[in-house]
């Protein structure tokens, strides 16, 4: 399966440690991000990272283990945290984070008048 995920923290950060002195309320969520995404590498599955998304591919359960680990550590950036989850599911299949790219420039390679 592959899961595009998005996580980002809301309100003041859960962990003291965060709590800098003078740090605006709507400051960029660009670390909680980081530290999301270095969970998603460092899980040694397949992942793509873009502005909005970060994708992963493999097992329902592993997958969903690494979206639950990365979620909980953006969670100490803030009191609340809000998770957008979109999900391929296709028994049998692997390489798609790469072959469906691979399909879809094909395609357009192909299209009449390009």
């Amino acid at each position: 399966m592959i899961v595009a995920f998005s996580v980002a923290p809301s309100g003041e950060p859960s962990d003291p440690s965060l709590r800098a002195e003078g740090r605006p309320s709507d400051a960029s969520v660009h670390d909680a991000v980081a530290a999301a995404v270095k969970v998603v590498r460092e899980s040694g599955l397949p992942n793509r990272t873009s502005s909005m998304f970060t994708e992963i591919e493999g097992e329902w359960d592993e997958v969903m283990d690494v979206v639950k680990r990365a979620t909980a550590e953006v969670g100490r950036f803030g009191s609340r945290v809000a998770l957008v989850l979109k999900a391929d599911i296709r028994p049998g299949f692997s390489g798609e984070l790469d072959g469906k790219l691979e399909r879809l420039e094909k395609a357009i390679g192909e299209t009449p008048g390009a």
